[in-house]
């Protein structure tokens, strides 16, 4: 069974908040016996680390959650310039290393999408394949989503990323046709030759934990396996 879990995406708004606080509702709910965690190895701005401490339960520190924290809703180089720091990435890996010691599964949620800039060299792809993180792509439904779903699956190969599979999500409602219309699951893993996990329901409230968890079930986690 897998240990850790980095779910990213093709860009900020494809939904890997939405992915990772429905796992994290699933694991609550399923699984209470088991130790898991959640991290955000860097945040910039506020967002998904109040989130989670909002929701969940985690006996984890604020610094636990994310190591790395920049004021700036920016991007993580250019917020750190700002405060004269500079983007620590053994700090991001010390931290992981240990919490994934502590707990039998945690979930990491990447920031932007797999081409976003960590450094001034680096992006989430390159962390994603160093680091041998096993890896889920959440793809949002709309026009132009094979596109970036097959763009994204090539940057991952390239960076020899661990890409477990591809999670699609409805960033607004859709219609059944148009999720079948603009993410036609079989062409996407013809094209990309990457499993299509499924596809996550519009939710506006990710408070609703029992909703969030009975729709993470619906996903099909024995390709993981």
């Amino acid at each position: 069974m897998l240990n850790t879990l980095l779910i990213t995406g093709t860009d900020t708004e494809a939904g890997k908040t939405v992915l990772t606080t429905a796992l994290a509702a699933y694991w609550q709910k399923y699984y209470p016996q088991r130790r898991w965690g959640i991290m955000k190895p860097i945040q910039s701005g506020i967002g998904d680390r109040e989130l989670y401490q909002k929701l969940f339960s985690l006996q984890q520190s604020a610094e636990e959650i994310t190591p790395l924290y920049f004021q700036a809703p920016l991007a993580p180089p250019i917020a750190a310039a700002k405060e004269n720091r500079r983007v620590d990435l053994a700090v991001v890996w010390q931290a992981l290393s240990k919490l994934r010691s502590q707990r039998d599964f945690v979930l990491v949620e990447a920031l932007g999408g797999l081409g976003s800039p960590v450094t001034e060299e680096l992006t989430v792809a390159d962390l994603a394949g160093d680091w041998h993180l096993p890896t889920v792509l959440v793809v949002p439904v709309k026009l132009g989503a094979i596109a970036q779903a097959v763009a994204n699956v090539a940057l991952a190969r390239q960076t020899k990323v661990n890409l477990k599979g591809i999670v699609l999500n409805c960033v607004q409602p859709r219609t059944d046709a148009e999720i079948a219309d603009w993410t036609p699951s079989d062409l996407m893993q013809s094209l990309t030759n990457i499993p299509v996990l499924g596809c996550l329901p519009y939710l506006d409230n990710l408070a609703d934990l029992d909703k969030l968890a009975q729709v993470a079930s619906n996903l099909d986690w024995e390709i993981l396996s």
